[in-house]
């Protein structure tokens, strides 16, 4: 039984989001998301978000790593990498551990490279901002 617990546990849930479709409201994940269709809401992802050519996100991203291929307008938080493609267009704060940023991408923003806090004091905890924890 033990062994088939940490089999289970070393499995990784992917989330695919395809191009066509839209959601309005929040996703939260305890694996990884790629999504190349549109969402306007935040996403709460616990693994690594990927946002393909054709994917735009309207809100919120907070994950432990992310590469953004496509749009995002809002925050995002990222607790280890952040990667910035060629085809990257963000406008919006990023709060990061780790930044690259490929030439050819258009970011409008301000970038804080806090190490794991979200730049307002909060500790990012598997790649979501704690709000139990003492303002700096």
């Amino acid at each position: 039984m033990a062994k088939q617990n940490e089999y289970e546990q070393q499995q990784v849930l992917h989330n695919t989001i395809t191009n066509g479709t839209e959601i309005i409201g929040d996703i939260n994940s305890q694996g990884d998301l790629r999504l190349d269709g549109f969402l306007k809401g935040n996403l709460n992802i616990k693994g690594r978000v990927v946002i393909g050519k054709t994917g735009k996100v309207t809100g919120t991203i907070t994950c432990k790593n992310a590469e953004i291929n496509g749009n995002v307008d809002g925050k995002i938080y990222v607790s280890e990498l952040l990667s910035l493609t060629e085809t990257a267009n963000v406008k919006g704060d990023i709060i990061i551990n780790k930044l690259n940023i490929q030439p050819g991408c258009k970011f409008t923003g301000t970038c804080s490279m806090d190490g794991n806090t979200a730049g307002n004091g909060q500790n990012i905890v598997a790649g979501r901002p704690q709000t139990d924890t003492k303002t700096v």
